[in-house]
């Protein structure tokens, strides 16, 4: 399960990755209200990963790593929505793994500095979705999750042909 980890907008991605193939299961964004309490925000956050954790049961959970650019109100938010995440995994005792922007972005893209749009049409293509995902969260934690797979230990060997379901590219 990858995590675009965000206090306004979480996305989630889940692939499953048997032998040498990588299918898309699931994907999308968990909102809050910016006009509810960073706590009631994170609570919600929390609540919808132990659903999607119990629901799909993932092996490993990966996130983005905090990126600190010049707004640091937005990060301290961020790395609050990171530990909700993380706290959601390790109560069912599942891994965690970071992965920075730009390796998520070489591992789907090919370069690290590929722009948010080119990482969606390649989520798309790499997983055989009829359309790129519309929400760049979602497309997002699905590039991560990808990049979790490429680096686990059959990652090399892995071949992408998936048919997923069509919830996915919404």
């Amino acid at each position: 399960m990858g995590i675009d980890p965000g206090i306004a907008h979480t996305g989630f991605g889940v692939v499953r990755v048997a032998g040498n193939q990588m299918t898309a299961v699931d994907g999308g964004v968990i909102e809050t209200a910016a006009d509810e309490p960073a706590e009631t925000r994170l609570a919600r956050i929390h609540a919808g990963l132990e659903k999607l954790i119990a629901w799909h049961e993932p092996s490993a959970l990966a996130l983005e790593e905090l990126y600190f650019g010049k707004n640091v109100q937005s990060a301290i938010a961020v790395g609050q929505a990171r530990g909700v995440v993380m706290l959601a995994a390790a109560q069912r005792e599942i891994p965690c793994f970071d992965y920075t922007p730009q390796a998520v972005k070489m591992s789907v893209c090919g370069s690290g500095a590929a722009a948010k749009r080119q990482v969606q049409q390649m989520v798309g293509t790499l997983l055989g979705l009829p359309r790129p995902p519309e929400s760049d969260h979602a497309a997002d934690a699905l590039a991560v999750a990808i990049c979790h797979a490429a680096h686990s230990p059959s990652g090399p060997e892995i071949q992408i042909s998936a048919k997923p379901k069509e919830a996915l590219a919404q």
